[in-house]
């Protein structure tokens, strides 16, 4: 059956969406119609379906415009490997979810025999603002040797005044959702740099000035522009970068650049700072 295609209204009928939707995704680059007509009305295909339930998905969990942009662009394209990702994704959710209800359940018991207490409260409001956001996630991809390791490397990097502004700057729990996203975008960066290498790229092309600024946008992230931050991090990763492979809790592979690598991205860097 060949490709079919959609007017706006028809589209927005069809994925239980507004007109208004469409256009505003449109406006932010993130789903273009198919195709226009010769009158410039929109017209979307079967395959925009996919994309749109993506958006959707993901907007569902949270994850803000410019991470589903970046998603969109670096994520999976088969459709059994979306919705892995996407139950991936909601399982997680659900898991959050049955923390909460479970706190609730437990409050409304308790309040059925009169014995609710403001820590029975305080219980269900911690367990609401955390979603079960603790740090026991980091056991699933590092030994406690390596947990030790990363630890004692940190305390000798960075300085008691860089440590006491990352908790000002960072006074929330770092969840693996977190992690995932950040490591998303740098893997993204080293896909693009390698690419963008290969093809002898100029590096104020669109393309890397695009790697450029999400390279930069991480880095302000977490550092806030602080130099003392800024040369804790420098000692931490050279630091990391003299460890014994088996001591490492991380893969280098997606935060270290071959030369040419290196070189395009600092190129790009430079000019895009003299932009801002």
């Amino acid at each position: 059956m060949g490709q079919r295609f959609y007017t706006s209204s028809q589209f927005a009928e069809l994925a239980s969406v507004t007109v208004r939707t469409l256009r505003y995704y449109d406006r932010e680059g993130l789903l273009a119609p198919a195709r226009r007509t010769e009158g410039g009305y929109r017209l979307y295909s079967d395959e925009d379906v996919l994309i749109l339930q993506r958006i959707l998905a993901l907007k569902f969990l949270g994850f803000s415009l410019d991470e589903i942009k970046l998603l969109l662009k670096t994520g999976p394209q088969r459709l059994e490997e979306v919705l892995a990702q996407q139950k991936a994704m909601m399982a997680e959710k659900r898991v959050q979810l049955d923390a909460i209800i479970q706190a609730l359940e437990e409050t409304e018991r308790l309040l059925q025999a009169n014995k609710c207490d403001w820590e029975a409260l305080v219980r269900v409001i911690r367990v609401i603002q955390m979603g079960q956001q603790n740090s026991d996630w980091v056991a699933k991809y590092f030994t406690p040797e390596q947990l030790q390791s990363m630890s004692e490397l940190t305390d000798q990097a960075y300085t008691e005044e860089a440590r006491q502004k990352l908790k000002t700057y960072h006074p929330g729990t770092w969840t693996e959702e977190d992690q995932q996203r950040v490591d998303e975008r740098y893997r993204f960066v080293k896909q693009e740099l390698g690419r963008l290498v290969a093809l002898s790229a100029d590096p104020a092309s669109p393309e890397a000035q695009h790697v450029a600024q999400i390279r930069h946008e991480l880095l302000l992230a977490f550092t806030h522009s602080d130099p003392d931050i800024e040369a804790s991090l420098r000692n931490w990763w050279k630091s990391l970068d003299a460890l014994p492979a088996e001591k490492k809790s991380i893969d280098m592979t997606m935060y270290t650049y071959t030369p040419e690598e290196q070189a395009l991205l600092d190129r790009a860097l430079e000019i895009y700072k003299q932009g801002l």
